[in-house]
């Protein structure tokens, strides 16, 4: 992991230092993943004649310099995380020993802490908390129930209100549902959302891991890697509910972070993955709690000096319109969208403008956007685990054209023609599972566009 960590560093150095362009990146990247792991990128590089070896030398000077840099970042990091919970834990010490009240239980005495600390030990992607229902856990897709009594409607509250902090609880009281994180020491982060139904409350968790994914971990190919060199543009993961969104938009953060002196601002509800400055200076903001919405966060953004700004969710035209505007004066915006492949995105952002913008909005979306991953998560073989099948649309002139004049409704064939480019349909990339053996040919049935391809 950590030498693919260091190859994909060492293309991107190369990159940046216009010794090599993005598609040679791409080239050398593939022919890596066909010779195996122990083959050295440097060494590709200089096979394929797209480096000299002095240039080679430099890059491999450079490359331990950044990583230096990186372990230096990452160690005054710790130190002032370290410092600040000091300081947080001497706050709640002085405030606990000011107020009379009973305090709460403490982390892992409470029941709803002892089922989180559960689904981390067998890997559940989603607790369900349900009013009248057992808790359930969601594994390799799959909605399991235990074995627990059903939760009377008391229960159901009692369990998720003694998490929520007094301001979160007044907001949930207020607003009858709430997007919120939820931190177990010694276990891990939570995303949760609380809301009331005909039955009572209800509530789910999602686990996220303390660290940022890689794209190694996730199982994504190492080409998406170079989505990270744009310095400018608009870069959309989209994909059904629950399909890893977020930890592949985590992914190609943190690989920015670790790259590059920029700065970078990230906009979420709640904040999800947590990213600590590396050699970026980086900024999460949460909706709600230190901003209005998303959309003011964006304004305010364009004033606070961002490299990059990362969008947790472009849920309405106002934040679709931000998005395009700060990816069309020089920055490099990131998000996610609910839709299933390239074409549906395009047209989804589109159809969020009145008809009389459309074709304005359709010139300047072909002029900012630069990528569009699509991925879902299906069950492998065996059923133990999920993997990513995904589309790539890559723009280049063809694609802007495409959008231009109306035509989205051909990007298939762009896709299908532009593969040596790391363009990939996602029913390319059922038969490739298939192919592996990875997954079975009736699940391959089940995802794709096209079954006949699956005969």
């Amino acid at each position: 992991m950590a030498a693919a960590a260091q190859a994909s560093l060492l293309g991107r150095i190369a990159v940046s230092a216009k010794l090599i362009t993005q598609e040679q990146l791409l080239t050398a990247l593939r022919e890596q993943d066909r010779l195996g792991p122990s083959k050295r990128l440097g060494d590709i590089l200089l096979k394929l004649g797209y480096v000299s070896q002095a240039q080679l030398d430099w890059l491999l000077r450079a490359q331990v310099t950044m990583l230096e840099r990186q372990r230096q970042a990452e160690a005054e990091a710790q130190r002032q995380a370290q410092a600040q919970q000091q300081q947080a834990m001497s706050e709640r010490d002085a405030i606990a020993t000011a107020s009379p009240a009973t305090p709460p239980r403490p982390s892992g005495d409470r029941m709803l802490d002892r089922i989180l600390s559960k689904a981390i030990q067998i890997h559940a992607s989603d607790v369900h908390v349900h009013t009248g229902l057992p808790v359930q856990m969601r594994v390799s897709g799959r909605l399991l129930k235990s074995n627990s009594p059903p939760l009377e409607p008391a229960q159901a509250e009692a369990l998720v209100m003694e998490i929520l902090t007094e301001h979160e609880r007044a907001d949930f009281v207020a607003h009858n549902d709430l997007d919120f994180a939820y931190f177990l020491p010694g276990v891990g982060r939570f995303r949760g959302n609380v809301y009331r139904q005909r039955k009572g409350i209800d509530a789910v968790f999602r686990p996220i891991p303390l660290e940022p994914p890689t794209l190694e971990q996730l199982g994504m190919p190492s080409s998406l890697a170079r989505l990270t060199g744009f310095h400018q543009g608009l870069v959309l993961v989209t994909g059904p509910a629950g399909c890893g969104k977020s930890s592949t938009l985590a992914a190609l953060i943190n690989l920015i972070n670790e790259d590059r002196p920029d700065h970078i601002i990230t906009v979420e509800d709640p904040i999800e993955f947590m990213h600590r400055s590396k050699t970026c200076v980086v900024n999460q903001r949460q909706v709600r709690k230190h901003t209005g919405s998303f959309a003011a966060a964006l304004r305010a953004a364009l004033r606070e000096d961002p490299d990059v700004i990362a969008i947790g969710e472009l849920r309405d035209l106002e934040t679709i319109s931000l998005a395009i505007t700060a990816a069309e004066t020089g920055h490099l915006v990131l998000g996610t969208l609910h839709t299933n492949d390239a074409a549906r995105t395009i047209n989804r952002i589109l159809d969020a403008y009145p008809p009389d913008q459309q074709s304005q909005i359709r010139a300047m979306i072909s002029e900012s956007l630069r990528a569009i991953v699509s991925q879902r998560l299906v069950p492998t073989v065996d059923g133990s685990r999920r993997v990513p099948a995904l589309e790539i649309l890559l723009v280049n002139i063809a694609v802007s054209n495409l959008i231009r004049e109306e035509r989205v409704f051909q990007l298939r064939s762009v896709m299908q023609t532009g593969r040596n480019a790391g363009m990939c349909l996602f029913d390319d990339s059922l038969l490739d599972l298939v192919r592996a053996g990875t997954i079975s040919k009736e699940t391959a049935r089940k995802y794709c566009e096209d079954p006949k391809l699956f005969a």
